[in-house]
This record gives structure tokens, sequence and C-alpha cells, in this order.
């Protein structure tokens, strides 16, 4: 009679162990989840903001009119931007937003620029 081992040894078969694929995959999923957890995370922090038109006041400054949307509860910052006829940046200012429960505001801001620009905008908006 043959045991189990020698038919192992006879025809090249190893015994596999399942402690090694176990540890790999509890990693592996640790991994996910905390990739997944970071994705939520930033995405609960974003913030999306639409420029809805400017005003040229005078040649040293522009009134911008813009909208946030993403962020309750929370102070966000924006950088609103005068821009001249070759897009250059004549002037720029930080606006700071106290935290409202609105999901959405529209929201205006003055820039005082260094020449004459003919656009304002929202360069980027964060959660401050």
């Amino acid at each position: 009679m043959t045991t189990a081992q020698q038919l192992d040894e006879r025809y090249g078969r190893t015994r596999t162990r399942r402690g090694p694929w176990i540890v790999v995959i509890v990693i592996a999923a640790l991994l996910v989840g905390a990739f997944g957890w970071s994705i939520v995370t930033t995405e609960m922090n974003s913030v999306d903001s639409d420029d809805l038109g400017f005003d040229l006041v005078d040649e040293h400054s522009v009134t911008v009119r813009f909208q946030i949307t993403g962020v309750q509860g929370k102070d966000v910052a924006c950088i609103v931007e005068a821009l001249d006829e070759e897009f250059g940046v004549v002037g720029w200012k930080v606006v700071e937003i106290a935290a409202a429960e609105e999901h959405s505001q529209a929201l205006s801001a003055s820039v005082p620029t260094v020449s004459a620009a003919t656009t304002g905008l929202v360069n980027s908006c964060w959660v401050a």
C-alpha cells in the first residue's frame, strides 16, 4: 500500500500552503480599502467653482461673479483673477468664504488690477 506522501514524491506534487496566500489576500484587501477611503474623503472635501460673469468697473478694478458647489458647513477659499487681452494676470485676490449650510452659493468679488483687464475668473477653490 502506498501513502499519500509516496505518491506525491513519485509524481512530483508538492503540498500548497494556504498561510502565505491568506496574508497576501488580507494585505490586498486592506490596500483596496485604504485607497477607496482616500478617494471618498477627497471627494467630500472637493469644491467646484463656476464663473457666472464679470463687470469691468474701471481700469483698476473688476467684479467677478461666481458660484461654488459641493461643500456644506466648511470654510472655503478661492483665488479670483483678472486677466488682460493677452491672458496675463493683472490682478488677483484670495476670497475667504465662511461656512454655510447651502450646497451651492453665488458670490461676487472685486479684484484690484494694475492695468486694464478684459476678463475676470475663478482660478481655483479649496476647503480652508
